[in-house]
């Protein structure tokens, strides 16, 4: 069995040692020590969600989650992410053995990838998409140093990882990938990884909402709607509540609140709140069905388990229409 390299080292992120050590401890070492009258990391934290954009840019937020996350018991951990390389119906396996970083190889849980093979319900990632991917891999890094925090510098102490996409998928077919996910997620010694990206906005993006006429709408709707700015489905805030001027509110200041509708409905630990919010908003959480399926397998297992949001942050403070920005955040769930 083949080991997928680190294909984004020396461009997403640094491919010398100790130079990404020193990063990512850095990254951390700005979390506060307390979250929510809790240490660090916070007991039972053993699902996280957390950005995967290139480290410059979603790294300071991402810590926020890996320091949140409790390791301590874990004796295996899913990565769930989304696809950005080809199309996907449902969900997709990894077949290589090992995921390399700059820092060591992590161990793929061949048993466990087996197990969730056999059921029939999952494909294969193809090998070179699985390269290509980033989603998945960005992640790898930062759980190597909190697993090194965690167990020390013996890799081989390590709990094993159990790569997953998770592509499109209706809310049926996401419930369902949450039903079937949730044995494993009911074992106090698995950990879980969901990777997601927030608000993506700009021409690039195919998204652009802004508030114009006591609405948001959006600049670039699809051209099958026969309209130039579509109304979004959502009822715009009170912006004076906000601190925001309600004549010409920014476009940053727009974003923000389609992301905090989407946060509010995952912290609902209402799967088909989150799955109404993002069809109502069209909002481009490219995360969306990793995120739908964890919340889902979280409401399986007795609807135990609700996110708490503790990082916000935008690449960029959209003002112009050319402009363009990702929005990152990160959560934990105590389970």
């Amino acid at each position: 069995m083949a080991t997928r390299d680190a294909s984004h080292a020396g461009s997403w992120y640094d491919d010398d040692e100790k130079e990404l050590s020193s990063q990512l401890d850095g990254f951390l070492s700005r979390v506060p020590d307390q979250l929510d009258d809790h240490g660090l990391p916070v007991p039972g934290a053993r699902v996280i969600i957390a950005p995967h954009a290139g480290y410059s840019y979603s790294g300071p937020c991402a810590a926020w989650a890996y320091k949140a996350l409790d390791l301590r018991a874990a004796k295996r951990v899913f990565i769930l992410g989304p696809s950005h390389t080809y199309y996907l119906r449902g969900c997709a396996l990894t077949t290589f053995s090992k995921y390399a970083t700059p820092f060591g190889d992590l161990v793929v849980d061949r048993n466990t990838v087996n197990e969730l093979r056999e059921t029939g319900k999952f494909t294969d990632i193809p090998a070179r998409r699985d390269v290509d991917e980033h989603s998945l891999e960005m992640h790898v890094p930062f759980l190597w140093k909190r697993l090194q925090q965690t167990f020390g510098d013996d890799s081989t102490k390590y709990p094993p990882i159990v790569p997953i996409l998770v592509g499109d998928g209706s809310a049926e077919e996401e419930k369902a990938f949450g039903k079937l996910l949730s044995s494993y997620l009911k074992d106090p010694t698995t950990a879980w990884i969901v990777s997601s990206d927030f608000c993506h906005w700009g021409s690039r993006f195919s998204y652009r909402p802004h508030f114009s006429d006591g609405a948001i709408r959006d600049m670039d709707a699809p051209r099958s709607k026969g309209v130039r700015h579509e109304v979004l489905n959502v009822t715009p805030p009170d912006w004076s509540k906000l601190g925001i001027s309600s004549e010409e509110p920014e476009i940053h200041d727009v974003i923000k609140v389609l992301d905090q509708l989407a946060m509010d409905a995952v912290e609902s630990g209402e799967h088909s709140e989150f799955y109404k919010v993002v069809q109502d908003s069209h909002n481009t959480v490219c995360g969306r069905h990793p995120i739908g399926v964890i919340m889902a397998a979280l409401e399986a297992v007795d609807g135990k388990g609700k996110f708490k949001f503790v990082q916000y942050q935008r690449s960029n403070l959209v003002k112009k229409s050319f402009d363009f920005s990702v929005s990152y955040a990160s959560a934990y769930a105590v389970v």
